[in-house]
């Protein structure tokens, strides 16, 4: 029996917290078990005040592989169905939700849920040699959930054909596309990782909180609503001290003192 967790969780001095879906004798796949897991990781993120970036990995040869067929397939029931997918959404929406960039680091292959996971990643970087396919509708399944991701990170007729035909991409095409954002040999895969995140840390956590909410907010709205709310949201974080003081060190010619 393996006593391993399937979640592995550290976190850096820096509030950098690091999951690792860790099946790596099933590539990760997304059990039950495991999405739970990340639920209750994700939840816990969201009530730490030290926490600044999450990076999403998985261990062994492969990121994600999807959900866990051979799970689905012993409980074939409408009801369990239902209730696997609802649970599958809330976690998936728990990572846009939460006030925090966090990170896909892909390597190997990110299949169906799993491609589903990395689109719902606000940013994805991937090993040079990492595959990407939503390929359940070879399986006679089309890839219906992972299709509200896909469609909201690349082109409807990109993401349309990855879903019509299952076929894979690869790294390169999968940042042309809009899936990643950076693209890095595998031995260096974790070193662009850091440069993100290096970058993201440096920024004051009460804007890029206020500008993530906003982003995925004004996505869902008419431009006229957009407008109204990301004016209000900018309003309200200019009166915030990190944004007086970045503005006023703009002025001054010298560098913030975020503290």
């Amino acid at each position: 029996m393996n006593d391993e967790p399937l979640l592995l969780k550290t976190q850096d001095a820096r509030g950098v917290v690091t999951l690792t879906l860790n099946r790596p004798g099933a590539f990760n796949s997304l059990s039950e078990a495991m999405l739970s897991a990340l639920q209750q990781a994700l939840d816990a993120v969201a009530s730490d005040a030290q926490a600044r970036v999450v990076v999403i990995a998985g261990a062994g040869k492969a990121f994600c592989a999807g959900h866990d067929l051979k799970e689905m397939r012993a409980e074939p029931s409408l009801d369990y169905y239902r209730r696997l997918f609802a649970q599958c959404a809330r976690m998936m929406l728990a990572i846009q939700r939460l006030p925090l960039p966090v990170i896909a680091r892909v390597h190997g292959i990110a299949t169906a849920a799993g491609c589903q996971l990395v689109a719902m990643c606000d940013l994805a970087v991937a090993a040079s040699d990492a595959r990407f396919a939503v390929s359940g509708v070879n399986l006679g399944l089309f890839c219906s959930t992972p299709s509200v991701a896909l469609s909201r990170n690349l082109s409807r007729k990109h993401a349309f054909e990855m879903l019509v035909t299952g076929e894979f991409i690869g790294a390169d095409e999968a940042r042309a596309k809009g899936l990643v954002n950076r693209v890095a040999p595998a031995d260096q895969l974790d070193a662009e990782v850091e440069r993100l995140v290096a970058s993201i840390v440096a920024k004051p956590k009460v804007a890029v909180a206020a500008g993530k909410g906003l982003f995925y907010r004004q996505l869902e709205e008419g431009i006229a609503a957009a407008y109204d709310d990301a004016g209000q949201t900018m309003a309200c974080n200019m009166m915030d001290e990190a944004a007086l003081e970045g503005v006023q060190a703009f002025i001054d010619k010298r560098k913030p003192n975020w503290g």
